[in-house]
C-alpha cells in the first residue's frame, strides 16, 4: 500500500492535478478509445481450438491445446488476458475427480507467469508425482528455480530432460543455469555447438536458444555476438520478452533511436513502454512526459491490485524516470526476495549506488559472489559498492 501511495504521489507531481484519476467519457460514439489487435491467424486458430473443446467436452487434448495456445499468446503479446482465458479453460479439469499431470503443469505455468513461484512448484511436484517422465514439468521447474537463484536445484531439474526432451531443449536448460554459476564460457560454447543440429526443432525452441545465447554473450561482454543472436531471434518471431531484452541491449549502448523504432508500436505492454520511454527521455522527445504519466498510472493500478509481476520494472521506473531512488531501492529489494535474475540484481545495485548505501544490499553482493555470477554489466557496480562498504 505504501508503494502504491508513492506511485500515486509521483503521478500527481507529474500531472500537476488529479485529472488523470478521473474516468474519461468519449464525446461521441465514433471516438476511438483503444485499437485492439487485428483478427489474424491466431484468432482463427483459437476459434478452431475452442470449437474442438466445445464439441468434445470430455476430451483432454483439445483443452490442453487451447490452454497452451492461450499461454503462448499471452507471453508473445505481453497480454495477461490470455492467461485468464487459459485459467478458465483449465478450471473444470482441476475440479474434477481425476487430476491430470498435464493440467497441473499448465496451472503451474500460470502461477509462474504471475511470479507466484511457491504454488507453481507445488503444482509441479504433484504433476511429477503422477508422471515422473513429464518433460514440460521438469523444464518449468528448472526455469522457476533458476529465476529464484537456486541454481543447484535448477540444474538437477534440467538433467531429466536429457532423456525426456530434445537435445536442444535440454542443452538450453543446462547451459542457461551453468552460465550463471561461473561457467559462462563453457556454457556458451556448448549451446553454440547444439544449435546448428537443431534446424528441425520448433521455431519457439530455436528462438529460445538464440535468446539464451544472446543473453550469455551479453553477460560475457561480447556485444557483437549478442547482437547477432538477438537479430537472428527477431527474424524468427517477435515476442515481448525478446523485444524487452534487445531494447535493453540497445539502451546500454545509447542507441536510443533504434529503441524508438523497435518499440514505437509496442505501447500496450508495460515492460516495453518503459523501455520506449527511457529512450524517449534520453532523446528529449515530447512523447516522453506523457508516457511517464501513463507508466505511473499503470504501475499504481498494478500495486493496488496486488500485482507484483513487474516490481523490477517499477523499481527501474522509479529510479530512472521518477528520480525516486529511495523508493526504487525498497521495491528492488522486495523484488529480489521473489526473483534473482541478473536484471534484478542490476536495478538493486543501481539504486544502492545512487544512494551510496552499499550496506543495505550486502546480502545481494554476497549472493553474487557465492554464485560466481559473471556479468560485465554488473561488475563495475559490484566493485564500486564493495569498495564503499569496506
Amino acid at each position: 500500500m505504501k508503494a502504491a501511495v508513492v506511485i500515486l504521489c509521483i503521478l500527481n507531481s507529474l500531472t500537476g492535478n488529479l485529472a488523470m484519476a478521473q474516468p474519461y467519457y468519449p464525446e461521441s460514439d465514433d471516438e476511438v478509445i483503444e485499437t485492439l489487435p487485428p483478427r489474424g491467424k491466431s484468432w482463427f486458430e483459437i476459434k478452431l481450438l475452442r470449437i474442438k473443446v466445445k464439441s468434445s467436452p470430455a476430451a483432454l487434448q483439445p483443452v490442453l491445446d487451447l490452454a497452451s495456445r492461450y499461454i503462448e499468446l499471452g507471453r508473445a503479446e505481453s497480454d495477461p488476458r490470455y492467461f485468464g482465458y487459459a485459467e478458465a479453460v483449465l478450471a473444470p479439469w482441476l475440479k474434477s475427480g481425476q487430476v491430470h499431470p498435464e493440467v497441473l503443469t499448465l496451472r503451474a505455468t500460470l502461477h509462474q507467469n504471475r511470479h507466484e513461484f511457491t504454488p507453481a512448484l507445488a503444482y509441479l511436484d504433484k504433476a511429477l508425482a503422477l508422471q515422473p517422465r513429464l518433460g514440460q514439468a521438469w523444464l518449468t521447474r528448472a526455469l522457476i528455480l533458476e529465476v529464484q537463484g537456486n541454481y543447484a536445484a535448477a540444474l538437477k531439474s534440467c538433467l531429466p530432460l536429457l532423456k525426456l526432451a530434445s537435445a536442444l531443449v535440454s542443452q538450453v536448460c543446462i547451459a542457461s543455469t551453468q552460465s550463471l554459476t561461473g561457467q559462462i564460457d563453457s556454457a556458451y560454447q556448448q549451446l553454440m555447438l547444439a544449435l546448428p543440429a537443431a534446424q528441425s526443432e520448433p521455431l519457439q525452441n530455436r528462438q529460445w536458444a538464440m535468446v539464451a545465447l544472446a543473453e550469455i554473450a551479453e553477460r560475457k561482454g561480447d556485444s557483437k555476438a549478442a547482437e547477432q543472436h538477438y537479430r537472428q531471434a527477431l527474424k524468427l518471431d517477435r515476442n515481448g520478452y525478446l523485444l524487452a531484452a534487445y531494447a535493453d541491449f540497445l539502451l546500454d549502448r545509447a542507441r536510443y533511436r533504434e529503441v524508438t523504432e523497435l518499440l514505437r508500436n509496442e505501447t500496450r505492454a508495460d515492460t516495453l513502454l518503459l523501455r520506449l520511454t527511457l529512450a524517449e527521455q534520453a532523446l528529449q522527445l515530447p512523447t516522453a512526459q506523457a508516457h511517464i504519466v501513463a507508466l505511473a498510472a499503470r504501475f499504481a493500478a498494478s500495486r493496488m491490485r496486488g500485482d507484483t509481476v513487474h516490481q523490477g520494472d517499477e523499481a527501474r521506473f522509479l529510479l530512472h524516470l521518477a528520480h525516486a531512488p529511495e523508493q526504487a531501492l525498497k521495491l528492488a529489494q522486495a523484488n529480489w526476495g521473489i526473483q534473482r535474475e541478473p536484471r534484478d540484481a542490476r536495478i538493486i545495485l543501481e539504486a544502492a549506488d545512487a544512494l551510496d548505501c552499499p550496506e543495505q544490499i550486502q546480502p545481494t553482493l554476497n549472493f553474487l559472489a557465492q554464485a560466481k555470477l559473471q556479468d560485465v554489466r554488473l561488475q563495475p557496480l559490484v566493485d564500486r559498492l564493495s569498495r564503499s562498504s569496506s
